[in-house]
């Protein structure tokens, strides 16, 4: 795994202040998983009543642990629920052994804690293909347990790194008739980030209380909307999770069309994901792609999306050049419906081109000044129909290069 001695230069100023959720208790061990003394496993514990709703990564190569947690995402019995995770090792691509190793995990949480086999969910993150030292995590499963704090989120936060640069979090609350509400999340996440999800874990907990098929539907439709919409590199991980967990600790019943609620899971699934664009191997430029006018929603995402993961223009904006060709390409080769003449491409507030050609008012030097930003927007608009779509990338960079080529020692 590379050693990354330097924080993003797009990272928040600092870790922001995550509320106590009732109902969940977290604390964080050294297991040496893959390096001696550094944290690298997580354990959290939620109340009775909870119910968990998840996504994940559709990789044919998926890991055990996301099957794992796929098949038990939707049951239900009343008990409560562990979340273990381990950074250093995905334990992906490891066959029977990959599955003998989630099982003794769980096992040796349920016996630990009491908790039914089916309520443990586990996730791993880190190099694939290596067999996960499983003995090492379930050695430390008792101490995990004995420390136990409501208020131990942030640093679980930094148990799940890997190649990121900083711990991600975010947190919001929000005030219903019933009363207050509050939602704190982490995250990690750096390379290997493209839809479906990434090399990405996300952790959501709530005090609310919903029943588990309305959660299910609400953060199946936020992803697509967050996660799914943010790519680094186009490369889809084996390991990604994203797990919500809602505790049901303040007694505040949230319906299944509770819009104050939605808003504000969305708000806080939209903050990690930008972090962890954010957080892009060798990123330098925050990237934000509008395609609008397309004949619908989904051409308008294959649209962006092609466009945030073209090398070309990924690495036009590393080099600060408003080269608008290589968007007019992006857009001709992602396969969905364009009109060549009804196409208009706007840098931040500059118009670029405008009905199929360079728009008569634009200069370079324009351009030029709207790509030494840290945060760039680009507008592209079809002129074809109302579809619409908005996905978030970074530069491509030497230090992505210099990042991955080295990942493994």
């Amino acid at each position: 795994m590379a050693n990354i001695t330097s924080v993003s230069p797009l990272a928040p100023a600092s870790f922001p202040t995550l509320p106590v959720i009732k109902g969940a208790r977290f604390a964080t061990a050294a297991a040496g998983v893959k390096y001696a003394g550094r944290t690298d496993v997580m354990l959290a514990i939620l109340d009775p009543g909870t119910c968990v709703a998840g996504a994940f990564t559709k990789s044919a190569t998926r890991s055990a642990n996301v099957l794992d947690c796929q098949s038990k995402i939707r049951l239900e019995d009343g008990a409560g629920a562990a979340i273990i995770v381990n950074s250093g090792n995905s334990n992906a691509f490891t066959g029977r052994a990959g599955d003998e190793s989630v099982q003794a995990i769980c096992a040796e949480v349920a016996s630990v804690t009491g908790l039914p086999t089916t309520r443990v969910f586990t996730s791993s993150t880190g190099v694939i293909g290596e067999r996960l030292p499983h003995d090492r995590i379930q050695a430390k499963i008792q101490e995990l347990s004995n420390n136990l704090d409501e208020a131990n989120l942030p640093a679980a936060a930094k148990a799940i790194m890997t190649t990121d640069t900083f711990p991600k979090g975010s947190a919001t609350s929000v005030d219903l008739p019933g009363g207050t509400i509050s939602i704190a999340g982490i995250a990690k996440g750096s390379g290997m980030i493209a839809p479906d999800m990434a090399t990405m874990l996300v952790y959501i907990f709530t005090d609310a209380k919903i029943a588990q098929p309305d959660l299910q539907a609400m953060v199946s439709e936020l992803n697509e909307k967050t996660f799914n919409s943010i790519t680094v590199d186009s490369d889809t991980s084996t390991s990604d999770t994203l797990l919500v967990a809602a505790t049901g600790a303040s007694n505040v019943l949230v319906a299944a069309d509770n819009a104050r609620f939605r808003d504000a899971l969305h708000s806080v699934m939209r903050d990690l994901a930008h972090q962890v664009v954010r957080d892009g191997e060798g990123a330098t430029k925050f990237v934000q792609i509008t395609v609008t006018g397309a004949l619908n929603d989904a051409d308008a995402k294959t649209h962006a999306m092609s466009i945030a993961n073209s090398p070309l223009v990924k690495t036009a904006i590393a080099g600060e050049d408003p080269n608008w060709g290589r968007v007019v390409m992006a857009i001709g080769k992602s396969g969905a419906p364009a009109d060549r003449d009804t196409l208009s491409i706007s840098f931040g507030d500059v118009k670029v081109a405008s009905n199929g050609w360079v728009d008569p008012n634009y200069r370079e030097e324009q351009g030029a000044e709207i790509m030494k930003d840290q945060n760039i927007s680009m507008a592209v608009d079809l002129g074809m129909g109302a579809g619409a779509s908005t996905v978030w990338t970074c530069d491509l960079t030497h230090g992505y290069i210099s990042i991955n080529a080295d990942y493994r020692s």
